[in-house]
């Protein structure tokens, strides 16, 4: 699995806003897997909730959707370009995401054509799913 120094060798998203800090492709031009552990330090908790502090629902889908743009910056013919969202459609969120969590992340191509296509998203805690999400994306 790639560290946060060899994913930014990849995807053009930095500190403070990198949301994987491990990633590996499973089949290339396909699947790729990852992690994002909660530390507790981030900055988004202090704010969210500050009483109960919980991963932004938007943060887990750009966490897949980062992990996604691994897979498709990984394809040597798009190195160095950038990956934007078109599409975020059938989100569900089942459980919150709290510091001590590590999301296992997931994504699957399902169309791509060109610079555009969608992707199949999941994160899970444990083998427990948290969030799942069809993702379109256009590749510039």
């Amino acid at each position: 699995m790639k560290n946060k120094e060899e994913i930014i060798e990849v995807i053009p998203h930095r500190d403070p806003f990198l949301m994987i800090d491990g990633a590996e492709i499973v089949e290339p031009e396909k699947s790729a897997k990852g992690t994002k552990t909660l530390t507790g330090n981030e900055d988004f908790l202090k704010g969210h909730f500050p009483d109960e502090p919980v991963m932004p629902g938007v943060l887990i889908i750009e966490s897949m959707a980062q992990l996604g743009a691994f897979l498709i910056l990984g394809i040597e013919k798009y190195r160095g370009k950038k990956v934007y969202f078109t599409s975020i459609d059938n989100a569900k969120f089942r459980k919150k995401v709290v510091p001590g969590d590590t999301l296992e992340l997931y994504v699957e191509l399902i169309s791509f054509r060109h610079n555009i296509g969608k992707g199949s998203a999941r994160a899970e805690i444990n083998g427990e799913t948290v969030c799942t999400a069809e993702l379109g994306f256009v590749i510039a």
